[in-house]
Order: C-alpha cells, then sequence, then structure tokens
C-alpha cells in the first residue's frame, strides 16, 4: 500500500457503491437513505447524470435551522449544485488538499461524466493510517533483519 496512493487504489479497496437520488425526491428520503446505507452524503442524479450532492451538514443548515420540513422539502431545494469531484487518477493528497480548500467532506469520483464511485475524508485518512502502519511495519522488519 502507498502513501501516495490514487482514487482508484481507496475504490479497489472500499468498492464503487456510489447511492444517489431524485432531485424531485423529498430531503425526509435522501436522508432516510444515507441512515439505511450509513453514508454521510448521496449524490443528486437526473437521468444519469450527476446534478448535485446532498449532504447531512445541507440538511441541517438549509432544512432544520430554516425551519423548514423534511418530509415536504424537494432535494432540489437545498442540494449542493457546484459539485467538486475527481477522477480516479487523483492522487490522495490531492484529494486532501482539494477537500480541506473547499471545505467538504465527500467527493464523487467521474470518469468523463460516468459516476464510478465517492470517496469520503474517512476513506482518505484510513488510507493514510494503514500505508503508515504498512511503512512503519516494512521498517521494522529492515532495521531488525526478522521476518514481519
Amino acid at each position: 500500500m502507498k502513501p501516495t496512493g490514487i482514487v482508484s487504489d481507496i475504490l479497489g479497496q472500499k468498492g464503487k457503491a456510489a447511492w444517489s437520488i431524485a432531485p424531485d425526491a423529498t430531503v425526509f428520503e435522501a436522508i432516510q437513505l444515507m441512515a439505511d446505507k450509513n453514508v454521510g452524503a448521496v449524490l443528486v442524479t437526473e437521468n444519469g447524470k450527476l446534478v448535485g450532492i446532498i449532504s447531512e451538514r445541507d440538511y441541517t443548515r438549509k432544512v432544520v435551522l430554516k425551519g423548514k420540513s423534511s418530509k415536504t422539502t424537494a432535494v432540489r431545494e437545498i442540494l449542493s449544485s457546484q459539485v467538486i469531484h475527481v477522477s480516479p487518477a487523483h492522487t490522495v493528497e490531492e484529494c486532501l488538499r482539494l477537500m480541506t480548500d473547499r471545505h467538504v467532506r465527500h467527493l464523487p469520483v467521474l470518469e468523463g461524466d460516468k459516476i464510478v464511485g465517492v470517496v469520503s475524508i474517512g476513506d482518505l485518512v484510513n488510507w493514510i493510517i494503514s500505508a503508515q502502519h504498512t511503512t512503519i511495519s516494512q521498517l521494522q522488519t529492515y532495521i531488525t533483519g526478522l521476518p514481519g
């Protein structure tokens, strides 16, 4: 495992599941999907194309704090339409920098306009922790001359 892995490495390990919902669905349905799939965001797609993303953060800031009802508010009313995305060739470091600079926690992964997965900040942190553990183990083996 390379500390300088790329998005396709992460997707190969975690899988390419990318949950999505239609813009006409209710926010309640989107939140229910997030709860069912144990994710913090879902992609918003229309005719197979990415048109936005909705996160738990969007829900709290654009529904709860504004006194709206999740059962009557459509996803299209609160989605983030300026979706920051990456390709499978982006590095872990590039993704972390993008997430930090843009204050996002989820990045859709696209090949052209085709959705091939989603990476979260947690996915990237887990990758780095695993890569560091592997590097430490390899260094210990090298230093001691003993098999790992």
